[in-house]
């Protein structure tokens, strides 16, 4: 008779629960657009945040809500962007390709070593215990960060620089996060002049440091009819959006800092 008792009682309980499971769903039902499930098929799923989101399913939202534009994603590139557009009825402006481009030309050979490091292999780690590896406060320290989180495997290390394989780098962004001195950005694949430095010191501190840095001589500034290169401080920075690439600043640059952005090492990476 308890065991009876106990059974119906549970049944019961078992039954006020569902109904109650049932009327909250519905109460609080959110509807999701059919759109959205669409378009996270259409992204590539590395939900490496490169579009600013915390993943595929939430860009996928976004792009639905209209919060994004349909291509947010720069890993998918024009191909998924065109896919997205067709989904949502709009057209995809055409962004183009850009590959992750290190800001060092300092190698073992050109900045110099200032001892041998035994430790974490972890650029991020070494420089939280105030590390630095080379002659130059500002160059990559070559512990391999950025090659740690890359997921295309399009990063190396070689004589000491991180160097990038441009065909194999998605844009993802993850190196520009992961590199503690700030030396990794994204540029547009068609630029082909970039400086290769990040060394804001004057020129005379630069040399002392590496044979490969920026002195901030201007002849690159003073060479160029398009506005497209600048002095930020004692350091020579490029405007991709006004370069046209016509290479007068390479070729009046005494240091031959200022280079291709995916030179052919970087090719070969």
């Amino acid at each position: 008779m308890i065991i009876l008792y106990t059974t119906i009682v549970i049944t019961v309980i078992g039954i006020i629960v569902g109904l109650g499971l049932v009327f909250t769903s519905k109460k609080f039902f959110v509807p999701v657009d059919e759109r959205e499930t669409e378009v996270r098929e259409c992204l590539p799923g590395n939900n490496c945040g490169a579009c600013g989101y915390a993943g595929c399913d939430a860009a996928a939202a976004a792009i639905v809500s209209g919060d994004a534009p349909v291509n947010v994603c720069p890993v998918g590139g024009a191909p998924v962007a065109e896919k997205i557009g067709g989904i949502m009825g709009t057209d995809a402006e055409i962004l183009e390709r850009k590959v992750a481009f290190v800001r060092c030309k300092g190698t073992c050979e050109a900045s110099g070593l200032q001892g041998n490091y035994v430790g974490i292999q972890d650029c991020r780690s070494a420089s939280l215990a105030g590390m630095n590896l080379k002659n130059c406060d500002y160059g990559c320290m070559g512990l391999g960060s950025c090659v740690t989180v890359c997921p295309q495997n399009a990063i190396s290390i070689i004589d000491g620089v991180a160097v990038v394989n441009r065909k194999k780098c998605v844009a993802c962004g993850l190196c520009v996060k992961a590199c503690p001195k700030g030396l990794i950005e994204l540029v547009p694949e068609s630029k082909h002049v970039a400086v290769q430095c990040m060394n804001r010191d004057k020129g005379p501190q630069v040399k002392k440091v590496c044979s490969a840095g920026c002195i901030g001589c201007t002849l690159c500034t003073r060479q160029c009819q398009f506005d497209a290169i600048h002095m930020d401080g004692n350091l020579a920075r490029v405007t991709y959006e006004n370069c046209t690439q016509c290479g007068k600043c390479v070729e009046k640059c005494p240091v031959g800092v200022i280079t291709p952005p995916c030179p052919a090492v970087q090719k070969e990476a």
